[in-house]
């Protein structure tokens, strides 16, 4: 793979991923709070309490979730996570989510920290439902080979159910 199909041609920034730290979940949380950041992505941001325990016990002390800080020029940016959801009908998927504070929107950084991700986690399929509305994260999902295949409902909120196959990575 060349520099540019990693960075997506824009080597101003210098996005990294590395483990996450506990130092960084102040960080995380604050990102989960934006209100621009809620709207578009549809989701309810924890109190303080229940966020740090969710990240204690839920991704950090699980050993099958895969997690890693994106960060920008050493600054933390966000987070890329992988996880497995297990459901009764459709069994066990793996599923990605990420979360980049406003300030890294719009500079490449999520296409750089995506595509750095998938060269790690290595299960596939993934699975991926961002909010109907939120464009800019379903692009981002397709860029990177994602392919639709369908919607689901969290609530009140239609989301886009997409893939990420073997045969498509």
């Amino acid at each position: 793979m060349t520099t540019d199909s990693v960075t997506g041609g824009r080597p101003d920034n210098d996005v990294q991923l590395r483990d996450v730290v506990d130092a960084d979940l102040e960080f995380l949380l604050a990102y989960e709070h934006d209100p621009e950041a809620v709207r578009r992505s549809r989701f309810t941001p924890r109190p303080r309490d229940a966020f740090m325990a969710h990240w204690k016990s839920k991704i950090l002390g699980d050993s099958t979730v895969f997690v890693q800080m994106v960060t920008v020029d050493t600054e933390p940016a966000g987070s890329v996570v992988a996880w497995w959801d297990r459901d009764p009908d459709l069994g066990d998927r793996r599923f990605i989510g990420y979360w980049l504070g406003r300030p890294y929107w719009g500079r490449g950084v999520g296409s750089v920290a995506l595509g750095l991700f998938l060269l790690r986690e290595t299960n596939r399929p993934l699975y991926a439902d961002p909010f109907a509305e939120n464009t800019a994260s379903v692009r981002l999902l397709e860029k990177h080979g994602f392919r639709r295949t369908g919607t689901v409902r969290h609530g009140d909120n239609e989301h886009i159910m997409l893939a990420l196959d073997s045969d498509l990575s």
